[in-house]
């Protein structure tokens, strides 16, 4: 992107089963925040991932949203 932000998304929940990615409840999901940088992201991750540690069904995940908003690295939409 033109501006050097690498967005990146926060967000997890409780998933059915530990074989694939599907949440028990979408209205539950926690969206952690949009971060602009992997650093900040991994940061957030890492403490949402640590506080829910208990639960083994529960997932956080870090989505590159600047590879989403332009696939091609260009900077242009």
């Amino acid at each position: 992107m033109s501006n050097g932000q690498l967005l990146h998304l926060v967000f997890g929940g409780e998933l059915e089963n530990l074989e694939e990615v599907k949440f028990r409840d979408l209205s539950s999901v926690d969206f952690v925040g949009v971060f602009p940088s992997y650093a900040d992201a991994e940061k957030a991750w890492r403490a949402k991932a640590q506080e829910t540690v208990d639960n083994a069904h529960m997932r956080y995940f870090i989505v590159h949203l600047h590879r989403l908003l332009d696939p091609d690295g260009d900077g242009k939409f």
